[in-house]
């Protein structure tokens, strides 16, 4: 372990194939990460996540994503009093207009993985959304920088 300015790190080697090491090259030039480490470190944190969403432990953060024809007769309503049952678990929703038939809702949400994914499916399934899809990510506060 050694120290930097965001504190304490730990080095350790990893031995890759050469065509592995020079796709990780590019990818990480391609993402704008300054060195392999920092790609890594954020490998590593999406796969804690994911691996914690899993096991259903922790809380979650996320948004749920859908596209709806607003003209279809009483998804809207269905659409709010779901959410309103869910209330708990909604921060915040964005509505906005996507052309004359289509609007395309965000719903930011946190709580277990086990309630969001069922907030998700509820709202996905309903008649009429063309398309829906749940984004989970950590909150943030249990993941070492």
């Amino acid at each position: 372990m050694r120290n930097t300015k965001s504190g304490l790190v730990t080095r350790f080697s990893v031995s890759l194939p050469p065509a592995l090491a020079r796709e990780l090259d590019r990818m990480s030039r391609e993402k704008g990460y300054d060195n392999r480490s920092l790609a890594i470190a954020d490998m590593i944190r999406a796969h804690l996540i994911e691996h914690r969403q899993q096991q259903g432990k922790g809380e979650t953060a996320g948004s749920i994503t859908l596209v709806y024809d607003h003209h279809r007769h009483h998804l809207q309503d269905l659409l709010t009093d779901r959410q309103h049952d869910h209330g708990g678990v909604i921060i915040s929703t964005l509505h906005a207009h996507l052309d004359h038939d289509h609007c395309l809702e965000a719903i930011l949400v946190r709580g277990t993985a086990r309630e969001l994914k069922k907030l998700a499916n509820e709202l996905i399934t309903a008649k009429g959304v063309k398309h829906g899809k749940l984004t989970i990510t950590g909150t943030g506060k249990d993941l070492p920088g």
